[in-house]
């Protein structure tokens, strides 16, 4: 596919979404690396804007280089805000007690501590559909039992096995210490995703290092 192309077929796609207003984002494809650049009015668009340039055959890494400009009547004070999130977060089981967020001037720095990868990005996803929040910055701890790297290699190779949509032979496991690295080649960023969920969803992963490539 052509630069030209891959161009058209992401710009359509965020035209398409009506999660996104598109009309001051600019595309641009230099061998299956798209660039996004521009403005949108939330970081919640910003981040359906990359999501939707993924979701496109072809492309192999999104650069996303939007800015998020709040609106007048949408800019909350340090103190409204931080309430704002905290009050997001009470309201949602998944994200943990012992997270706590700070506000400065529109940007949301978390800390404490969680036992599970999927708390913390809860938690990342809930602040940042928070009104008036421009980026968030993500310093909640993990801190989970660990289990022996056999056994969280294990649990992660069956995970994997169980997938409709993944070839585990296709992904090699290695742990040490909480940190799993994956390594091998899929055929999609779908198997691509599903392996690295598979990882950060066993108990005991601290970290997973993505050494895994997509190849068409």
């Amino acid at each position: 596919m052509s630069n030209e192309e891959l161009q058209r077929q992401v710009s359509d796609e965020l035209v398409w979404d009506p999660k996104v207003d598109s009309a001051a984002i600019a595309v641009s494809a230099d061998d299956g690396v798209v660039t996004l650049r521009g403005t949108v009015g939330s970081l919640r668009q910003k981040h359906e804007a990359k999501q939707g340039a993924e979701r496109i055959y072809g492309v192999k890494r999104v650069k996303n280089e939007l800015e998020v400009q709040i609106m007048s009547d949408d800019r909350r004070d340090d103190a409204d805000l931080r309430g704002a999130v905290l009050q997001a977060f009470a309201l949602n089981s998944l994200v943990p007690p012992s997270v706590d967020a700070k506000a400065d001037n529109g940007l949301i720095r978390l800390t404490g501590q969680a036992n599970w990868q999927y708390q913390r990005d809860e938690a990342e996803f809930v602040a940042s559909n928070v009104t008036g929040v421009v980026h968030v910055e993500d310093e909640i701890q993990l801190v989970p039992a660990g289990p022996t790297a056999e056994d969280l290699e294990h649990s992660i190779k069956k995970a994997m096995e169980r997938s409709a949509k993944l070839d585990a032979e296709s992904v090699d496991v290695e742990s040490s210490n909480g940190t799993v690295t994956l390594r091998g080649t899929v055929s999609s960023w779908a198997d691509h995703d599903e392996a690295v969920g598979a990882a950060w969803a066993a108990p005991g992963v601290s970290e997973v290092k993505d050494h895994i490539l997509v190849a068409y």
